[in-house]
């Protein structure tokens, strides 16, 4: 070195490698303190035939996988998705309860945050986990893919972070779907044709399989199989399209750790209802020694509304393992099989008490930061409604003259040709949509008795905006316009708090009183109760424009969905980027 380098020089390359050998060591250091890498996944979007129910039919599918393939990270780490579309349907995926805070572009709805990925065409999702840990998912966010395009995120906790419960001896995912035999593409096209009420699917599935009850499925059932004495965490996700479900397992209770990414406060039950868009993890705790039985695990769904639903059930077999050592006295094939209890389809009050049992941890790790003052309140009614029939056509929805429709606050929200988040951060909105979405139903009526007589929505592709990092309330009021049901209703880009629900109309001036604003649940999806309402509260701390719908896919086709155009802040840590250069084009 000294004959290139004067000796100062020298010193000075010396010392300034030294530093920057140091700072390499120092980040290394710090990505394995805290766990913070990047973690690189493709998902090659392909048709694949997939045989159920004795019907072989082609689908969707990416990386030839069904349900599709995990996502696994840690809180702090940063995703990196490159999807490749192979398939000629135009397709987007979401990253279903994550964040995005300030990656707003990699979220995924279809004409909110970005154009669709076109055949051929790729798009790279980079987004960071940000103070999240336990079970989310990704699904297709374009029509009705997201049937047979989904799949689990698993987050575990900082490196060298451990659980707020016992550490589970292995943990699985237990993922619910819906599977039809037809196209679902077909079946929804025909449906807003038409303006019927879809039909409906043929079987529920867990992790892709129907199960025994179904015809000709005994070979395509899940089966859990476990060891007596341990502890096992069951990563819950309800991927269905329209339905609801309880779940239970024969003979076994469940503790409910976690919902949505959040850890709650933990409580045991027998039986959980999951709505489409929400996850739950649960601890199941087996047997001390090996049971003279068999065990199903079942779900179903919980519906009250007034059209037709897939009323089976799914079944899945947990199932106590040999040990080989001490082989059991019960041969598995001579086991009866018990089977759970499960509630009636239409049981709202159970419905209702399960979901006001989660409640945040709020202590000093892990804090319920509740919004404890409000600057903006918001009263959206949530229900179903209809659209006139067009002229010189026959339609099939209510009184065979009208078009099935749904909206908040009457109003039915009409998809844009181009994303509305480039139409916002490029300031080129008008013309694609209007800030003047109704904070208050403009014709206020008897929400949860007898239903007007007009039923027609309007429809609009209209916006809330709110400015940076404000505190907002909104109450959610179901309907009974063409039959009271509940509505689980997902936020993007936000975990919000569920500070109150409760059933007929909310009280202005009573039931504000009885909000819990010290531990309630953070959610991203919450079922608005039948014939009830729900109140939420969330800090607008993420600049973007964010979809809010019915997470019954049928609900969303319909239009039952709004968007909140959250302004940049003043610094530049609470602006929105701009956007990759690959973001898709319409």
């Amino acid at each position: 070195m000294s004959s290139y380098f004067p000796s100062s020089l020298s010193h000075n390359f010396v010392a300034l490698l030294f530093a920057l050998s140091f700072l390499l060591i120092s980040a290394a250091a710090t990505a394995k303190h805290t766990g913070s890498v990047t973690r690189h996944y493709k998902f090659d979007i392909r048709l694949k035939n997939v045989t159920r129910l004795c019907k072989t039919k082609s689908i969707v599918a990416v990386n030839g996988k069904f349900p599709g393939p995990r996502i696994v990270a840690r809180e702090g780490d940063r995703v990196v998705v490159k999807v490749v579309n192979h398939v000629s349907n135009n397709i987007t995926i979401h990253w279903h309860g994550i964040r995005q805070l300030r990656s707003g572009w990699a979220d995924g709805p279809a004409y909110i945050t970005q154009c669709p990925i076109q055949s051929g065409q790729s798009y790279v999702y980079n987004f960071t986990i940000v103070g999240q840990r336990g079970t989310l998912f990704w699904h297709a966010h374009f029509s009705w893919l997201r049937a047979t395009v989904y799949g689990p995120i698993f987050i575990y906790p900082r490196l060298n972070d451990s659980y707020p419960f016992v550490k589970p001896y292995k943990e699985v995912p237990i993922i619910f779907g819906e599977w039809w035999n037809a196209d679902t593409e077909a079946v929804i096209k025909q449906a807003l044709q038409t303006g019927a009420g879809p039909n409906v699917s043929d079987a529920y599935t867990i992790n892709g399989l129907p199960g025994p009850l179904y015809n000709c499925s005994q070979k395509d059932t899940f089966k859990l199989k476990v060891k007596p004495g341990k502890t096992y965490l069951l990563r819950i996700i309800n991927a269905a399209l329209n339905d609801e479900l309880f779940f239970s397992i024969a003979n076994h209770s469940l503790t409910v750790v976690e919902a949505d990414a959040v850890y709650v406060k933990p409580f045991r039950t027998n039986i959980l209802v999951v709505t489409p868009g929400q996850t739950t993890n649960v601890l199941l705790k087996t047997k001390k020694h090996t049971p003279n039985a068999t065990f199903f695990m079942q779900a179903r769904p919980y519906f009250t509304g007034m059209g037709t639903f897939d009323n089976s059930t799914v079944a899945g077999i947990l199932e106590y393992v040999q040990n080989s050592s001490k082989p059991s006295p019960f041969p598995i094939k001579n086991r009866p099989i018990l089977k759970p209890t499960l509630p009636a389809i239409n049981a709202t009050s159970f419905v209702a008490n399960f979901s006001s049992k989660f409640r945040s941890l709020a202590n000093a790790k892990f804090p319920a930061n509740v919004p404890q003052t409000v600057q903006k309140h918001f009263f959206f009614t949530v229900g179903l409604g209809t659209n006139p029939c067009p002229k010189n056509q026959t339609c099939q929805g209510p009184n065979n003259r009208t078009k099935f429709a749904a909206s908040i606050n009457n109003v039915s929200f009409a998809l844009p040709t181009v994303a509305l988040l480039q139409a916002h951060f490029f300031g080129k909105s008008n013309g694609i949509f209007t800030t003047d979405f109704p904070s208050v139903p403009l014709q206020p009526f008897n929400y949860t008795g007898t239903s007007p007589n007009n039923t027609i929505v309007s429809n609009g592709t209209k916006a809330v905006v709110l400015p940076y990092n404000t505190s907002v309330e909104f109450v959610l009021q179901g309907t009974s316009i063409l039959g009271a049901e509940s509505h689980p209703l997902h936020l993007h880009g936000f975990n919000f708090f569920v500070v109150g629900q409760g059933f007929g109309n909310f009280d202005p001036n009573k039931d504000p009183a009885k909000f819990n604003l010290v531990d309630p649940a953070e959610r991203n999806t919450f079922g608005v109760p039948s014939g009830g309402w729900v109140a939420i509260r969330f800090l607008a701390d993420n600049p973007g424009v964010w979809l809010m719908h019915c997470h019954f896919d049928i609900h969303l086709s319909w239009g039952l969905r709004m968007a909140w155009v959250v302004q940049d802040g003043k610094l530049p840590n609470q602006k929105l980027p701009p956007p990759p250069s690959d973001l898709p084009k319409c």
